[in-house]
């Protein structure tokens, strides 16, 4: 019986640890296969350029290792309380935003 209870222990930890490493897998991916997410001048979002194309006007590239690549990841939730300026500088967001 004390068989039966551990290889029904290991399985539950090893269902719990696929779980857990598949669900951060399973984020969606801020933009599709070749395209880059960019940021709009001033404001909270973004949109998606494709790779061989520079930002259309009124966004900019996201600073260097600040770039979201999936829906929810910590660059992601980063953006939506921060903007970058005209200048390049990255601010807070204004509060009506």
């Amino acid at each position: 019986m004390r068989h039966v209870r551990r290889a029904a222990a290991l399985a539950a930890i090893a269902a719990t640890a696929f779980g857990t490493l598949t669900a951060c897998s399973m984020q969606d991916a801020v933009c599709g296969g070749g395209e880059y997410p960019v940021a709009p001048v001033g404001s909270t979002g973004g949109a998606c350029v494709p790779k061989d194309e520079e930002p259309p006007k009124g966004y900019v590239r996201y600073p260097e290792g600040k770039v979201p690549e999936k829906v929810g990841d910590t660059w992601d939730q980063y953006w939506e309380t921060h903007v970058v300026d005209r200048d390049g500088t990255v601010r807070k967001a204004p509060a009506d935003e």
